[in-house]
């Protein structure tokens, strides 16, 4: 049996260590396809899963990794031949079945995607769940009507992995974008990345005591939600629509029926993990093509297996600007 790299999380008596092992091939849970990984990337459920939250994973020693993208070794289902470069995001990748942080996955053939003709394997894991989440959130909201003219779009977190990949591809599509970070140091990488507008956090949650506030959003991506999702839910123009995809700031929203009832808003859930798989190579193929976005690799913060632990307690914290993208076919 092949040995391979892995970043490995164990629980101790005293919590939780991570540290970088060699594993091998027959100690890979049952499944369909063996993959050779050559990227990752982290997100901030990795970062969960890494701290033993047990909402994402209960079991341990786990490797982490919610993403991969590689090369089939072997393959028990006919869908798949070695040598094919696929895709892995969301199921239970990395949450309680070992995933992508590390040289090795073995999945069933239902989690794997073909890597479309015109992404590369590389930019499939700068985008990973995060740009593939902000793609969804548009997608769902142009389903619902959103066009460029439709006025302007709100992205919250808009320096993290979801909300830079949001920016992008809604700047790309030709979209006036305003973006709420708290990070006030990063206006010009949100400018370089589309943004006409910067808000701050606290003028996002200004008039959180107001049943409403006045329309300035044809749509919005909210990445944080918490009282900004829903301040946002109170801004948005008359028939407009919030795609909501994260919860940092909390899982609970301050809410009202009034702007439902009043302005004819959508409040749209985003869910990239159990998302059936053709829906999902319909977006991959959305960002292979007419989504493609040129020079990925601005958003990258590269990543080994040796300096991964860090970059989780960078997310964790909020620090990480951007998509970390783990190397491992170095």
């Amino acid at each position: 049996m092949t040995n391979f790299r892995a970043f490995r999380v164990e629980k101790t008596d005293t919590g939780f260590v991570r540290s970088v092992v060699e594993r091998d091939e027959a100690s890979l849970p049952a499944g369909d396809v063996l993959i050779e990984v050559r990227y990752s990337s982290v997100n901030f459920k990795d970062g969960l899963s890494a701290t033993g939250n047990p909402g994402v994973t209960r079991n341990f020693p786990h490797t982490p990794g919610i993403d991969a993208a590689g090369i089939v070794l072997s393959s028990s289902d006919a869908r798949f031949a070695a040598g094919d470069e696929v895709i892995v995001i969301g199921f239970d990748l990395g949450m309680n079945t070992s995933g992508g942080f590390a040289e090795r996955v073995r999945v069933p053939a239902g989690w794997v995607v073909r890597r479309p003709a015109g992404l590369s394997l590389h930019e499939s894991m700068i985008l990973g769940t995060a740009g593939f989440t902000a793609a969804l959130a548009v997608h769902k909201l142009e389903a619902v009507g959103l066009r460029p003219e439709s006025g302007p779009v709100l992205v919250t977190g808009a320096s993290g992995g979801v909300g830079s990949v949001a920016v992008r591809l809604l700047s790309h599509l030709g979209y006036e974008v305003a973006a709420v970070t708290g990070k006030p140091e990063q206006e010009a990488f949100l400018r370089g990345l589309g943004a006409s507008r910067i808000l701050s956090r606290e003028e996002m949650r200004a008039g959180s005591e107001k049943p409403l506030l006045p329309e300035a959003w044809a749509g919005i991506v909210d990445t944080v939600g918490g009282t900004m999702l829903f301040n946002g839910v109170k801004s948005l123009r008359y028939g407009g629509s919030l795609a909501a995809c994260g919860l940092v700031e909390s899982p609970v929203i301050p809410a009202t029926v009034l702007p439902f009832l009043l302005r004819h808003v959508n409040l749209l859930g985003i869910d990239s993990v159990q998302l059936p798989l053709p829906q999902k190579e319909e977006i991959w193929q959305k960002l292979a093509g007419p989504w493609y976005l040129r020079g990925l690799e601005t958003l990258e913060e590269r990543l080994t297996l040796d300096t991964l632990s860090d970059a989780i307690d960078r997310i964790l914290a909020g620090r990480m600007v951007g998509r970390g993208v783990l190397h491992l076919a170095d």
